[in-house]
Parts: C-alpha cells; sequence; structure tokens
C-alpha cells in the first residue's frame, strides 16, 4: 500500500511550482486553445467548398395583348367565343347624338306673355310653343290695313274723276266737229283726261305698296307666335312667361335667347373616335353592334355612315358617325355607348 500512495504522490503535479522563464500550465492550455481555434478557421476559410446559392427565378405574367380588339381570351376550360365575338375586330366607345336639335327662339325682341311646353312634352310641326306681347304688333298691322283702304277709295275717286273728264272730252269732239267749241276747249278736255289717267296709275302703284306693307306688318306680327320647326320632343325649357327674349345676348345676361330645345328623336345616331392605327380597318356600311352603358347586354344593330375626314391631333383619332337601326325610346341623346366594329365586305 505504501508504494501504491508513493507512487500517487509522485504522478500529482504540483500547481504552485512554476520553472524560473517557463510557461504557466494554464496559459499553454489556453494558447493550444487559440491555435486549435485559428488553424481550424484557416482551415474552413480556404480549403472547405463554397455553398452554393440557389436563386428562384420569378414567373412572369403574360404580356397584355396588343390587339385592338379588347375581347380577351378565354382559357379551354370556358365557354367557346360566340360567332359574335369571333366576328369583332375593334372596339371603340363614343355619345349617342342627335343630328337634328335646335334651340327654339324668337326673331324679335320682346316680353314673353305664354309659354305652352315641358320638358319631355312631345310637339308636332308648326305647333305653338310660346307666344310675345304683340300689341303693338297688332297695331301697326291695322295701321297698314287702313292705309291700304285709304289707297284703294284715292284709286275710286280719281276713276270717278277720269269717267267724268272722258264724257266730257266726247262732247267737246262732237261740239269742236260742228264748229261751236274752240280748238283750246277741246285741249284742255283731252289734258284733263290725261292728268287722271296718270293719278289712277300713281294710285294704283301706291296700293300695291300698302299691300306690301300689310303683308310686312302681318310677318312682323307673327314673329310675336313662336312655332316648332320640326317635330320631336322638348329636352330643356329656358324661359317663363314675363321675361325678356333677345335673338342675340343682351340687357347684361338678365334676356333669354331661347324657349326651349327640341330634339328629334329620329335623327339620332352614334359618334365614337378611332384611333388612326386602326381607322383603316373601318369603312363605310360596316355592321357594327352597339351597347349602351344604361343597358350593357342590350346589343343594338348598327352601321357606318360616314368617316369624318378630319383627325384630332391632340388626341390622334378619326370621328366616325354610326347609324341606329333599332330605333328605341331607350336611346337617349348624350347616352355612353361602347361598338364593335365587325367583319365586313367593303363595297
Amino acid at each position: 500500500m505504501k508504494d501504491t500512495s508513493e507512487l500517487l504522490d509522485q504522478l500529482t503535479i504540483d500547481r504552485s511550482a512554476v520553472e524560473p522563464g517557463g510557461w504557466s500550465p494554464w496559459a499553454a492550455l489556453a494558447l493550444a486553445a487559440v491555435t486549435a481555434v485559428a488553424g481550424a478557421f484557416i482551415a474552413l476559410k480556404f480549403f472547405a467548398p463554397e455553398p452554393q446559392v440557389v436563386v428562384a427565378e420569378k414567373t412572369q405574367a403574360p404580356a397584355p395583348s396588343t390587339q385592338p380588339n379588347s375581347v380577351a381570351t378565354k382559357s379551354s376550360s370556358t365557354r367557346p367565343p360566340t360567332e359574335n365575338e369571333d366576328a369583332r375586330i375593334l372596339n371603340a366607345s363614343g355619345y349617342i347624338t342627335a343630328r337634328r336639335i335646335a334651340t327654339v327662339s324668337s326673331e324679335i325682341t320682346g316680353l314673353i306673355t305664354e309659354v305652352n311646353v315641358e320638358e319631355g312634352m312631345v310637339v308636332d310641326v308648326g305647333q305653338v310653343l310660346a307666344r310675345l306681347d304683340d300689341a303693338l304688333a297688332t297695331v301697326n298691322v291695322e295701321l297698314a290695313r287702313s292705309q291700304l283702304n285709304a289707297q284703294r277709295a284715292q284709286i275710286n275717286s280719281i276713276q270717278a274723276n277720269l269717267d267724268e273728264a272722258n264724257r266730257v272730252l266726247s262732247r267737246a269732239k262732237e261740239l269742236q266737229a260742228q264748229s261751236l267749241v274752240s280748238e283750246a276747249e277741246l285741249s284742255r278736255s283731252v289734258a284733263q283726261v290725261d292728268a287722271l289717267t296718270a293719278q289712277i296709275k300713281s294710285a294704283r302703284a301706291n296700293t300695291e305698296v300698302s299691300k306690301l306693307e300689310v303683308k310686312r306688318q302681318q310677318e312682323r306680327l307673327d314673329d310675336h307666335t313662336i312655332r316648332a320647326p320640326f317635330a320631336g320632343v322638348v329636352t330643356v325649357k329656358n324661359a317663363q312667361k314675363g321675361e325678356i327674349i333677345s335673338p342675340g345676348s343682351a340687357g347684361g345676361g338678365f334676356t333669354r335667347t331661347g324657349i326651349c330645345t327640341i330634339v328629334d328623336m329620329t335623327s339620332l345616331e352614334i359618334e365614337v373616335d378611332v384611333n388612326e392605327s386602326f381607322i383603316g380597318r373601318v369603312f363605310a356600311g360596316q355592321p357594327v353592334l352597339a351597347n349602351l352603358d344604361a343597358y350593357p347586354d342590350w346589343e343594338i344593330p348598327a352601321e357606318v355612315i360616314a368617316i369624318i375626314p378630319t383627325a384630332d391631333r391632340a388626341k390622334a383619332t378619326v370621328r366616325v358617325r354610326i347609324g341606329i337601326l333599332e330605333k328605341d325610346a331607350r336611346i337617349l341623346p348624350d347616352m355612353g355607348v361602347r361598338v364593335a366594329f365587325m367583319r365586313g365586305t367593303e363595297t
């Protein structure tokens, strides 16, 4: 046992004993650890394979279609395109317009005494829309007629004198043949007849002037009655009873320039702007399908009337007129509309 204990004591390290000028055991262990770590780092840095970075490729969205037809291409799982969709070659949008529309006014300035229209009323050609104060115009017509009557009475008076002068001339000629009157007396009778003949001609000419004056004053009187120039629907009522109306702007903005606005609903058509890049696909007589924004499911048959021969420089578009083949009360002026130009044969 003693030998074993002595052997164990010899193996025990005296930590407090440090050789002069040597390293401490703890310092040696720390240096060894640092050296090991540095070696491992260098080995990993220069000898280990570099990790590969895998970048996932992004799936690009399909580019938008550049075709002028705005009908989207459907996948094989959806319904097949209809015959109309296949025939559409160009889409555009525009508005309903009226080719026959008028703001009805008067030819003279006057006080409105009667207005016989309201918005939405259907009027016929020649129907009375309003009346102006015509008191002075009525007096002028009566005055012109009185002047005409005076001219006619003057003609009758001159005619009576002329008839008497002709009788006197006839007696003078008979007496002169019998040498009972002088030549001077006969000459005076002839001169009297000639003078009265000239007077009656002048009076008849003045009568024609008086007739024209009566007609002129009657036309002026008729101008106080405002009538519909054509059949249509009243869309705007511009004036009321008691206001002043004038064919031109006057009175500092307090004078009305129109009684109402009438639209001929039979003249409605479509106007669209087509990009000038695609105007070559449009031609007169081309079939068109129109869809009102108010009734998108209602397909209205139409056709191209004309291509306006001018381009809009700012918008790079050309205006196209399209006739509506199906007349309907639901189609109103200024409604928005989308049209599809169909395939067809240019004539």
